[in-house]
């Protein structure tokens, strides 16, 4: 389940057996759901020992041509030319996610309310990034995809104005989510904390011109302040206060509430997904171990749009419900349960077939499923 276009890029830095073992290994993720080596050796289909498996993974881990900048860039660069026209915005999240000892900066593309993921590294320690961290993550990303407008997001943890003036020299736009102890001044006025601005539902507010921080050599940028009305019942715990140097408030609300994206994605990486918190992998492997989640779920993302663009969702999952607003499966559960949906089609189909024979006043249905099985392989 490796879409087709990922090969062109990768045989220029992989042999053919390299490429094979890649291949076998994205199966695996979408048939397994599982990242841990152990798991993996157990289901590789070589004709070999299990631990003789489980070093020959190891070993492929530590391969210096998995690398991001070499073998992702050029991919998720080809994706995003595809959904993309060159000089339009793109909404690029700064998060980080930490389980255990593991703990990971990623940033990533938003689309259609899902985020693919760019470039990401491991931190080599607990808790929040720093300045430096954050630039040593962006940078790359920058260079890559000079040819848009991006504009960069990000939570709490990345509220330090050092990182909006430091965009903002770039000639960047960014939406900044800032803590409420924050101290700002508008001007002719004092300095005071974010906290001390009367806040409730449904507030809009937007300060044009102020200073953030005390810190001297910053210069000034707009400040939003927001909260969410009640709606079906649910109240937002608390107020954005979004730091931007965007001219207007609708436009910084709408960007940012793009980034809950990448909280999918995660989602997806981990318990709901590919379960990469359960992984044991050193540091390096587990980088590794992040490249090929990401061309799976990718791969299961333009899967998934094929399927949809076929009419051919309602063979793989519910349809979106009367009264809901949200759909019931995004493009990526769709490409995935697609290949499970047609992995079990051909692990069963002496039975499936033997089955369908008993019912023969529904044999038109069956031919178009079948139908459908086919359409759905030509987009794995």
């Amino acid at each position: 389940m490796l879409a087709s276009f990922y090969q062109n890029f990768l045989e220029k830095y992989l042999n053919k057996a390299q490429l094979i073992t890649l291949k076998m290994l994205v199966w695996l993720l979408q048939n397994q759901k599982q990242v841990k080596i152990e798991r993996l050796a157990a289901t590789l289909p070589l004709p070999i020992q299990q631990n003789s498996r489980r070093r020959h993974i190891q070993r492929f881990l530590t391969l210096n041509a998995l690398s991001v900048v070499l073998l992702w860039f050029p991919i998720i660069e080809a994706i995003i030319n595809q959904h993309f026209k060159v000089g339009s915005q793109l909404t690029i999240a700064m998060d980080r996610t930490q389980w255990k000892e593991n703990n990971v900066l990623m940033v990533s593309v938003i689309y259609q309310k899902r985020a693919w993921p760019i470039y990401w590294c491991l931190l080599e320690k607990d808790g929040c990034s720093n300045l430096e961290e954050q630039q040593k993550v962006l940078r790359p990303v920058i260079r890559l995809l000079k040819k848009y407008k991006l504009v960069i997001i990000g939570d709490r943890e990345f509220h330090s104005i050092e990182l909006g003036s430091w965009l903002h020299k770039q000639n960047i736009s960014f939406v900044l989510r800032q803590k409420k102890d924050t101290t700002f001044r508008q001007k002719w006025q004092k300095f005071q904390p974010l906290s001390n601005i009367e806040i409730y539902p449904g507030i809009r507010q937007f300060y044009t011109n102020v200073k953030v921080t005390q810190k001297r050599g910053f210069g000034q940028f707009n400040l939003g302040v927001y909260w969410k009305r009640k709606y079906r019942g649910k109240q937002e715990k608390s107020a954005w206060y979004l730091l931007t140097n965007l001219p207007d408030l609708n436009t910084a609300l709408k960007i940012y509430a793009q980034r809950f994206g990448i909280e999918a994605m995660f989602k997806d990486c981990k318990t709901g997904g590919y379960n990469l918190e359960s992984s044991q992998a050193s540091p390096d492997r587990l980088v590794r171990l992040i490249f090929l989640i990401a061309l799976a779920m990718t791969s299961a993302w333009l899967q998934g749009q094929k399927i949809k663009l076929q009419r051919q969702q309602s063979y793989i999952c519910r349809s979106q419900e009367r009264g809901k607003t949200e759909k019931r499966h995004s493009n990526f559960w769709i490409g995935l349960y697609g290949f499970n949906w047609i992995v079990a089609w051909q692990g069963c189909q002496a039975w499936v077939e033997e089955l369908v024979g008993f019912s023969r006043n529904k044999q038109a249905y069956y031919q178009r499923g079948l139908r459908a099985m086919k359409l759905i392989q030509q987009a794995l």
